[in-house]
């Protein structure tokens, strides 16, 4: 039987005020305690008209200290009300369960102590940069990787799906405490993009629009270019597939052979 707290964690999407579910627009409204988590302020007062009393996770975000000590801080937060039995709300821009640790975690451990917990999704970054950049993801493929992530493994390169990084300014950081990197360290990132792609290969660097009127970004650079490139933790590069596709013929065959 579970306990009498509860948590949920609600997507908030991108752009303010436009990307929310009916559904996660109730969980925040109905919640004895909401926690929001958004870059923006505008975002965060739009988030108290719905519910008078809400929490902002930002105050726990300082340059030079570990995002993972951020992390955990606003977890135990969270899950401090979870236990005095209240009815949680984590409202997390974007959607919650994409590129988002405190989330994920507090709805884990909650599971684990027997608190009812459950996600709801948002619109996140993802899906509008299909949306704005006309990209199906199921006419090349697309493989996403954190930047850092992908610098730090051997991971395969497909030049003919779309290679997707994810906050590329802050690529390289072991620290996990900084909120930009110079531009040497974006360097050793695009040395190893050149083992697989042209130097001069046009790629993008986009960011989403957070507010109903700033524009999207899209702006077409040299891969070559990207360590010196405006960049910064909300910009996603996006490279397009640089080789075309060859058929599997032998798939093919024994397909035909059934």
């Amino acid at each position: 039987m579970a306990k009498k707290g509860r948590l949920v964690n609600v997507g908030l999407g991108m752009t303010l005020g436009s990307h929310i579910t009916p559904l996660s627009r109730s969980y925040i409204e109905k919640a004895d305690i909401v926690f929001v988590a958004a870059s923006n302020n505008l975002v965060e007062q739009w988030v108290e008209t719905m519910n008078d009393n809400v929490v902002s996770l930002q105050q726990y975000y300082n340059e030079g200290t570990s995002r993972m000590i951020t992390y955990r801080k606003m977890v135990e937060v969270m899950m401090t009300e979870v236990r005095a039995g209240k009815n949680v709300c984590g409202a997390f821009y974007g959607h919650p369960g994409v590129f988002a640790w405190p989330p994920h975690k507090s709805i884990k451990i909650a599971r684990d102590e027997g608190y009812h917990a459950h996600m709801e999704p948002g619109i996140s970054a993802e899906d509008c940069l299909y949306a704005d950049l006309n990209i199906d993801p199921g006419t090349f493929g697309c493989i996403h990787y954190e930047a850092s992530y992908f610098m730090f493994r051997n991971k395969a390169v497909d030049p003919t799906s779309y290679l997707i990084l994810w906050q590329v300014g802050v690529a390289g950081d072991r620290t996990l405490a900084k909120f930009s990197v110079e531009s040497n360290s974006k360097q050793i990132l695009v040395d190893k993009l050149l083992r697989t792609y042209p130097k001069d290969h046009k790629v993008f660097v986009y960011e989403c629009a957070l507010l109903p009127i700033d524009d999207v970004r899209i702006e077409q650079i040299k891969l070559c270019e990207i360590a010196h490139a405006d960049i910064s933790l909300k910009s996603t590069v996006v490279i397009p597939p640089s080789e075309i596709v060859t058929p599997d013929d032998e798939s093919v065959k024994q397909l035909e052979n059934l």
